[in-house]
């Protein structure tokens, strides 16, 4: 439109346009843009987009270049610019010339932002660096005109986990959650896995029930990550019991909460609680993914318990015609089961799942050997069996 000449751009729309043009076709383009731009037009707005778009796609010396032409034009007077150059520098891991930039900012009578102390903060604490980090924190608590949020708090906490100081990150968290909106499910959910990182059930579980009854209704996005935070400490009874609240809870079905506890105890090697569980879904006509029967097969190849392997993977076969799953069984795996069936299955049974598997694998003596073994032990004539195997080019067995 503005090129046609339907309306006028204003420099804000310019930026917009820049801004566009250089997340959907890079920062040649956006420069481009810039570059035919009429000299009015090009202000602290249109400056500023294109050195995000330097940014977004992390070309440090575009950056820094561009940022040298601001301040010659006088167009770096926000934290706006200088975040960006934080954040650069976060992007391109030089998490060390970050402090440097916000010391610049406050020379030059540019305050600092919630943003930009929270990069800072984040810069020593990727560092390992708790004494800088503090120190930055402890400014940023002391600006009059800084509101403490409790990401920052939160974010602060996370550092202190990482290094072991459980106190200061115990009452980090609990001054986050002071500042937290009680209908921020999203903060809740963070929180409570900043909890679970530290190994501390009841403060996961006290803060879940802070947030049901803060939010009034947990969508499945807060059940998931409830769910996570249990499995992690290794309390699958207690995910249970959540998972028994979402059933309940009328939210839409989504297959992600139950395989968070499906995933829990396979880890665990708790093969048959996780096959109970699937069989369950499928009994209440709920949809289960081929991919969860496979993990479950694989635990039970791996416990040498053949027999549930093959009726876990003949599931996974059957749902992979509707969802174009291929198996991720490694090789050993899938001819450990292959063996098994050519040893103890039928050969109706070795027929029909070589029929179903080589629709999503491609066919090879392995499932060839099976089916002659199963033919052999039945005492049933195997040129048939042959004659496929050279139409498929199977040389031999070997």
């Amino acid at each position: 439109m503005n090129q046609k000449g339907v309306c006028i751009f204003s420099p804000v729309e310019h930026a917009v346009q820049l801004d566009l043009i250089g997340k959907v076709r890079g920062f040649d383009s956006a420069e481009e843009y810039f570059n035919n731009l009429r000299d009015e037009d090009k202000n602290i707005k249109t400056y500023g987009a294109l050195l995000n778009c330097y940014v977004r796609q992390r070309q440090v010396d575009k950056s820094l270049a561009h940022l040298r032409k601001m301040k010659e034009m006088g167009f770096v007077s926000s934290p706006l610019t200088y975040n960006d150059i934080m954040c650069l520098y976060t992007n391109v891991g030089q998490h060390e010339k970050v402090p440097g930039v916000l010391a610049e900012m406050k020379e030059n009578n540019v305050p600092p932002d919630n943003f930009s102390y929270r990069i800072c903060i984040n810069s020593y604490g990727v560092r390992s660096d708790l004494e800088g980090m503090e120190k930055v924190f402890k400014e940023m608590e002391s600006q009059p005109r800084i509101v403490m949020d409790w990401n920052t708090y939160a974010v602060v906490a996370n550092f202190y986990v990482k290094e072991g100081q459980t106190d200061k990150a115990m009452n980090a968290l609990k001054k986050s959650e002071e500042r937290l909106d009680n209908k921020d499910g999203l903060g809740y959910n963070h929180l409570i896995s900043l909890y679970a990182s530290m190994g501390s059930k009841g403060e996961v579980l006290r803060l879940w029930g802070v947030e049901k009854s803060a939010c009034k209704r947990c969508i499945n996005r807060d059940y998931m990550g409830m769910l996570v935070s249990l499995v992690r400490l290794d309390e699958l009874n207690e995910a249970e019991k959540v998972m028994e609240e979402w059933e309940l809870s009328g939210n839409c079905y989504d297959f992600r909460v139950p395989q968070t506890v499906i995933t829990g105890y396979t880890v665990k090697g708790l093969y048959e609680r996780a096959e109970a569980l699937l069989e369950d879904l499928m009994e209440k006509g709920k949809a289960t993914t081929a991919r969860s029967w496979e993990t479950v097969a694989a635990g039970y190849v791996n416990k040498g318990e053949m027999k549930k392997a093959f009726k876990c993977l003949k599931v996974a076969l059957r749902l992979s015609s509707e969802k174009r799953w291929k198996p991720n069984l490694g090789v050993v795996t899938l001819t450990t089961l292959l063996s098994w069936l050519g040893d103890e299955g039928s050969a109706e049974d070795a027929e029909a799942f070589v029929g179903e598997l080589r629709k999503v694998i491609p066919v090879n003596k392995h499932m060839y050997h099976a089916l002659l073994k199963a033919y052999v032990r039945e005492g049933k004539e195997v040129n048939s069996v042959l004659d496929r195997m050279k139409a498929d080019k199977i040389d031999g067995l070997c």
